[in-house]
């Protein structure tokens, strides 16, 4: 607060010129506040205060119905083979899966979830029980991803940090010791138009990202037609890789600020040459605009 100080001896051989302590002029980073660049806040004036407020409480409704088409199906058809007969479908115990990971709960809490909205809705259904559900999860279908767009594909390749919690945080939490933290990185090419990821790899935060174009691709089995990545990505290995898949691949990597082009650019320039150029006549948005549909 201003105007609360306390005083302290001074280091020997050192003189205080001024006791002013708790101003201003102690604070680098307010000198000459007066005579900085000042950016406004962006204000957002809400004035339609009725469907804010109806829209914020729809975000906490909860709406849960079942279909007759579930209910019909609820039990098991009757099996015309020697074995034991199922009491539930397979569309009940997905039922109990789906509730109990929407709202993350243990078995034995989902059970009494579905018994509970089963109550509600005055049904007569017998609701199975998280034995039965853990037992008969494992012998379900799984649910395979979407197939993939017919035709070459657009790749966007990118990476991510995550932290890993190991012996660092037992120690920060019990002993108040700061630990060495580690970090992973994850690199992922993901189809442009469906969002689906089609390559990972899984490596350590020393790696270099462009390292990993090579890994990626070798994991995607359908014809690439163009890759985008980001700036990180930048450099001649990178298109080299690339053109050692498919010479016929669209790069669309932006440059960094400090690139030149290769020493046959004038000869036979390279793609990375061919956008270093635009972006000397185009301009780096008018780069982009290029690339953007």
């Amino acid at each position: 607060m201003h105007g609360i100080g306390a005083w302290m001896p001074p280091p020997p051989g050192r003189m205080i010129a001024s006791s002013n302590i708790g101003s201003a002029a102690f604070m680098p980073h307010k000198h000459n506040a007066a005579g900085r660049h000042h950016i406004p806040k962006t204000r957002h004036v809400v004035m339609n205060w009725r469907e804010y407020e109806a829209g914020l409480r729809r975000r906490g409704s909860l709406t849960l119905w079942i279909t007759d088409a579930a209910i019909a199906a609820w039990a098991a058809t009757r099996r015309s083979t020697p074995g034991g007969q199922a009491v539930y479908s397979d569309s009940a115990i997905q039922t109990c899966l789906m509730l109990r990971a929407a709202f993350k709960l243990p078995l034995r809490q989902a059970e009494g979830l579905v018994a509970s909205v089963v109550e509600l809705l005055s049904y007569e259904l017998v609701v199975p029980d998280h034995s039965t559900v853990s037992g008969r999860a494992a012998q379900l279908t799984s649910i395979a991803r979407d197939p993939l767009p017919r035709g070459p594909l657009h790749v966007l390749i990118d990476s991510t940090g995550l932290k890993v919690y190991g012996a660092g945080e037992w120690l920060l939490e019990r002993h108040r010791q700061r630990g060495r933290r580690a970090w992973c990185k994850l690199h992922l090419a993901v189809d442009a138009e469906s969002g689906q990821i089609v390559a990972a790899a899984l490596t350590g935060q020393g790696v270099d990202d462009a390292a990993q174009v090579g890994p990626l691709l070798e994991q995607i089995e359908p014809p690439i037609e163009q890759l985008t990545a980001d700036g990180a990505y930048d450099g001649e290995p990178t298109y080299q890789t690339i053109a050692a898949r498919d010479d016929a691949i669209a790069v669309v990597i932006p440059p960094r600020e400090t690139a030149v082009p290769s020493a046959r650019f004038e000869v036979n320039p390279t793609a990375r040459d061919t956008h270093l150029l635009m972006i000397a006549s185009l301009g780096r948005m008018g780069w982009k605009g290029c690339f953007i549909n």
